[in-house]
């Protein structure tokens, strides 16, 4: 593949850039020999065999689709992710007493600044599934919780908390680079496989067993991520905003924050694995390492006037 420059004019490719790293599939192929039976010797097959013979032939269908990559196996499909996050999404809206959704016509110029810092992010080149993906925003008016998440298929979910209490744009460009990380390496779908296995979701899939759908939905709100999730999460916050007019470590001066001010309900993304002053380090060292720009050149007034639109 070609190698390429960033914005500072260092050339790399995929000998050091993990998004090249692509998902992989397993694809099983058999040979399907002629049978050439009477009709009478399979109408006496045992039914115990055929039923064997269908779930072997269900699971070949399975893994004929499983995807792999460096997050590990996910049963799901693109497709699957967007459904789960559409389904995810209408939960919540139905939800308003637990998630005050801000009004997308009353709050329009809130949600059109958010959408902007999407925009650029997606426009810098390295979202895998910028198209496949919805990255639809939505605000959640809870001025306590420092929160933000991001549901399969790329619906992020972002509290008003965390938006009073970031101090600058290129702040919230990390946090918005992490969260859309998560749902670009389809973190949530590759943890749900490990959480309820592949026999469950399977079932999942295909249209099964509403109260499971729902289960799974809730734990999604929650869900927290492996070590190596979010590690992936940080490290793409990099990459992706090393493209962007924003500093590509703004992750890490909201995690200095939030580590200098001993926060006592620390957001779930600020996980103890990897330790934080471990993950603030590794993010300042990946933008250094890609000579990426480190820089807060963000209006802080603009920052400000934005923060005031909010309840």
């Amino acid at each position: 593949m070609e190698r390429r420059q960033n914005k500072r004019g260092q050339v790399f490719g995929p000998s050091r850039d993990p998004k090249w790293q692509h998902n992989c599939y397993f694809n099983f192929f058999f040979p399907i020999e002629s049978n050439k039976k009477s009709s009478s010797q399979v109408t006496k097959q045992n039914p115990l065999n055929m039923r064997l013979t269908t779930i072997f032939l269900l699971t070949l269908m399975l893994f004929s689709s499983i995807s792999c990559g460096d997050s590990g196996v996910n049963i799901f499909s693109v497709q699957d992710d967007v459904m789960l996050g559409q389904q995810l999404r209408d939960e919540i809206l139905a939800d308003p007493e637990k998630y005050p959704v801000l009004d997308r016509n009353s709050y329009s110029s809130a949600y059109n600044y958010v959408q902007g810092v999407v925009n650029d992010i997606l426009a810098s080149g390295e979202i895998q599934y910028k198209d496949e993906f919805a990255w639809e925003i939505y605000l959640i008016d809870d001025p306590e919780t420092l929160n933000a998440f991001a549901a399969p298929g790329g619906y992020i979910f972002v509290y008003t908390g965390i938006l009073k209490f970031l101090d600058n744009k290129d702040d919230f460009a990390g946090v918005m680079g992490h969260e859309m990380a998560h749902a670009d390496r389809r973190h949530s779908t590759n943890q749900l496989t490990k959480q309820y296995g592949i026999s469950l979701l399977l079932s999942l899939v295909s249209g099964g067993d509403p109260n499971t759908l729902s289960q799974v939905l809730a734990s999604l709100v929650g869900l927290k991520f492996s070590r190596d999730h979010e590690s992936e999460a940080d490290e793409y916050s990099v990459i992706y905003l090393c493209e962007t007019p924003y500093a590509a470590n703004g992750a890490a001066s909201f995690f200095e924050k939030l580590i200098n001010q001993g926060t006592a309900s620390p957001p779930a993304f600020l996980s103890t694995h990897p330790n934080p002053d471990d993950r603030v380090s590794d993010i300042n060292m990946e933008a250094s390492e890609r000579g990426c720009d480190t820089t807060f050149n963000s209006s802080a007034s603009e920052w400000h006037n934005f923060q005031n639109l909010l309840p």
